[in-house]
């Protein structure tokens, strides 16, 4: 139950900033995905069946949030926790650096979904012209991802939440 709290409250939290921040500033490609930070770290260190469910939950958020394409952040963020969660149970490791990695290939999937999903692969512009905007937001949430689990790691322990995915 902690886990559920703790998951939902930061999602909420990521959710409004990720929704509120580019209004006030002009941020445009550079605000990082937090949400699918959180889901990643949920493969990593919460490995229980309730997390599957959490992690689809967040996608189902962030959909209702964003509103462009339904299902489509739940399908990535599902999608991301189940690699985090198959990375960290084959390598026997739960470390930032695959958490990293897993952000940056998730973005970079997510990105291309949504172009796929909304221009179609024949558009004016071609997929040359968003590339680089996918790839500075999927750089901007690898590089605050390493944050985002320490932060979640200490929020997690302050609640009293085993960390099943820490192996190091």
């Amino acid at each position: 139950m902690r886990l559920i709290a703790l998951f939902s409250i930061a999602t909420i939290i990521a959710l409004a900033l990720e929704t509120t921040i580019p209004r006030w500033l002009p941020l445009g490609p550079l605000m990082p995905d937090l949400v699918l930070v959180l889901a990643v770290d949920l493969g990593l260190r919460h490995q229980q069946a309730t997390s599957a469910l959490l992690a689809f939950g967040m996608g189902y958020a962030a959909d209702s949030f964003s509103g462009a394409h339904l299902g489509l952040d739940a399908f990535v963020l599902t999608l991301a926790f189940l690699i985090a969660y198959g990375l960290s149970r084959y390598l026997i490791s739960a470390s930032a650096a695959i958490g990293v990695l897993v952000v940056l290939i998730g973005e970079l999937l997510t990105g291309l979904a949504q172009y796929a999903a909304s221009a179609g692969w024949d558009s004016a512009g071609g997929f040359g012209a968003m590339a680089p905007a996918i790839a500075w937001r999927a750089l901007t949430s690898a590089a605050i991802a390493p944050w985002i689990f320490a932060l979640m790691t200490s929020a997690a322990r302050m609640s009293g939440l085993r960390l099943h995915g820490m192996r190091e």
